[in-house]
């Protein structure tokens, strides 16, 4: 008969859940609903409600007490996918407008002539370009309407999906405005 680590214990109403470091975890409650309080592992407090049999269930994170880092990086690489705890979803906004602000409009790059010049107004002026196309490049007409755009965004995957968008919009602008003979 060989050796085993039994790696939960139950005392009372309480699972005791344990890792290779010691405990991890302290969870209350049973099939159908739990909840979880980490000791010894990240994240925060964890409820969970299911279907018992079924493999439906729901759960839920709630805030930690500590805050974690949010990840800025160059707009080719926006910030990797992991899941936001509440209130950092503002962060990565901020983050992703700093990004496209510094990678696209820095000075003397061809995304500043694009709003210095005015270049995206006088495009969506000139009636040849498709609805989807003019779409596109009133998301970035002014500063103001990619920040509003990127702040809109409902959660890290639209954040991204709306930065992402916004380099889209630089790219096409500036291949029109060239193909136009408008920039340098």
């Amino acid at each position: 008969m060989g050796f085993r680590f039994r790696r939960s214990a139950r005392l009372g109403p309480l699972r005791f859940n344990f890792s290779k470091g010691g405990l991890s975890s302290i969870s209350v409650g049973g099939r159908g609903a739990s909840f979880n309080i980490p000791v010894n592992r990240s994240g925060g407090p964890r409820t969970t409600v299911g279907l018992p049999g079924t493999g439906l269930s729901w759960s839920v994170e709630h805030a930690p007490d500590r805050p974690a880092a949010i990840l800025a990086g160059p707009a080719a690489g926006l910030p990797n996918s992991r899941r936001l705890r509440p209130g950092q979803l503002d962060a990565l906004k901020q983050s992703l407008l700093g990004v496209l602000r510094q990678e696209l409009f820095s000075p003397g790059s061809t995304g500043e002539q694009l709003w210095v010049h005015s270049l995206v107004s006088r495009l969506l002026a000139d009636g040849s370009l498709s609805a989807r196309t003019t779409g596109l490049l009133a998301l970035i007409e002014t500063p103001e309407a990619m920040e509003a755009y990127v702040l809109r965004s409902q959660g890290q995957d639209d954040a991204k999906r709306r930065a992402q968008r916004c380099i889209t919009a630089v790219q096409e602008a500036t291949r029109l405005a060239a193909g136009r003979g408008w920039l340098a």
